[in-house]
C-alpha cells in the first residue's frame, strides 16, 4: 500500500499497490502492522456500506463523540465521491481545517479518518456505493455532526447539492 499524508494531521490517502498478471491483479487494502507502524488505529469493530442513488448528494459531516470515538477507512466501491475530512480535535495543529480527495471504484483510493475528525462526502456519480471499515461499534447516543455547509468550515463541494438528509441539515454549525 502507498500511504500519502494529507494536510490534516493523522488523515491519510491510501492507494493499493496491485500485483498484476494476465488474470488481473491482487492488492492489500488493509494491514494492521502497516497501520500500527504509522500510528493509525488498527482496530476493526465493524464494516458498513452506504448506497446513494443520485449524483450531487451530500452525506455528512459525521463523527462519534467521546467515549466512542471512531477511526474510519473509507473506500468507494461503485461510482465516485468527493470525500471530506474535517478536523474537530481542539489540540490538533490542523483544528477546523479540512481536506478532500476524490475516491472512485476506478482509482481504488481510500481515506483514513482518525478519531475526532468528521467525515462526509458528495457523490460524483449516480448509483454510488461506499464501504467503511470502522474501529468502534456504532453508539447512537454518541452520534454527532457538523453542518455540511457551515461557513466557519468553508468546505468547497464540487457540485450544487441535490439531496441532503433532514438530519444532516439539522446538525449545528461549528462552535454552536
Amino acid at each position: 500500500m502507498i500511504f500519502r499524508e494529507t494536510a490534516l494531521d493523522g488523515v491519510w490517502l491510501i492507494e493499493p499497490e496491485p500485483l498484476a498478471d494476465e488474470r488481473g491483479f491482487f492488492a492489500r487494502t488493509w494491514c494492521g502492522r502497516e497501520w500500527q507502524a504509522r500510528g493509525l488505529n488498527p482496530a476493526l469493530a465493524q464494516c458498513s456500506t452506504s448506497w446513494t442513488r443520485a449524483r450531487g448528494t451530500v452525506r455528512g459531516m459525521h463523527y462519534q463523540g467521546r467515549p466512542h470515538e471512531e477511526a474510519k477507512l473509507v473506500r468507494c466501491t461503485r461510482g465516485a465521491v468527493h470525500d471530506v475530512a474535517l478536523d474537530l480535535r481542539p489540540d490538533s495543529p490542523t483544528f477546523r481545517r479540512w481536506v478532500a480527495a476524490d475516491l472512485s471504484a476506478e482509482n481504488r483510493r481510500m481515506l483514513y479518518v482518525p478519531e475526532g475528525v468528521a467525515h462526509g462526502f458528495q457523490t460524483l456519480a449516480d448509483d454510488t456505493e461506499v464501504f467503511y471499515q470502522i474501529s468502534e461499534f456504532h453508539h447512537p447516543e454518541s452520534a454527532r455532526g457538523v453542518r455540511w455547509d457551515d461557513p466557519a468550515c468553508g468546505i468547497r463541494w464540487p457540485l450544487a447539492p441535490v439531496t441532503v438528509s433532514p438530519r444532516d441539515e439539522a446538525w449545528p454549525p461549528l462552535g454552536a
